[in-house]
């Protein structure tokens, strides 16, 4: 098994549905996200809201990751105050997750229980500490803080 560290780019939050989502992707070095595919995948992205009500501020956090196989987008919702709730979706040919064909702005959910691969996991763990540190640890919850907050760009992996 080979292992190499792919890129992570950091976007602007923006909100889809009346949640603000703060936005990461991650690529093999040199590739690129096709703007159509990143607007596809923002089109989709509510499929991957919880289907439940919660009063927890709405912020999502999603991870879009070019693979060689496809594209993944794992969104990584904030639910109940304290805990994330987590839902992915993939397109282009993997059979194995349930997307079928070339486009790659065809996204479908992803059925099994994946939470994400070692490429799309780091910013979780900072993630995880901004929300403590900017939603639960104040006494008045800092939203704009928290949209602000992010993981740092540049080779992620290792």
């Amino acid at each position: 098994m080979g292992f190499s560290e792919k890129d992570l780019r950091v976007l602007d939050p923006v909100v889809v549905n009346g949640r603000h989502v703060k936005r990461y992707e991650v690529t093999t070095p040199g590739l690129v996200i096709d703007p159509s595919v990143r607007d596809a995948a923002f089109e989709f992205l509510p499929k991957l809201y919880p289907d439940f009500a919660d009063p927890t501020p709405p912020v999502t956090v999603t991870v879009l990751h070019k693979g060689a196989a496809g594209m993944y987008l794992n969104a990584y919702n904030w639910v109940w105050d304290n805990v994330l709730h987590c839902r992915t979706a993939a397109s282009g040919d993997q059979p194995f997750l349930g997307s079928h064909g070339d486009d790659l702005t065809s996204f479908t959910v992803i059925a099994k229980d994946l939470i994400g691969c070692v490429w799309e996991l780091p910013p979780l763990e900072h993630e995880r500490s901004a929300w403590v540190r900017h939603m639960l640890a104040p006494d008045e919850p800092d939203l704009a803080g928290y949209l602000a907050d992010t993981f740092p760009e540049g080779t992620v992996g290792r």
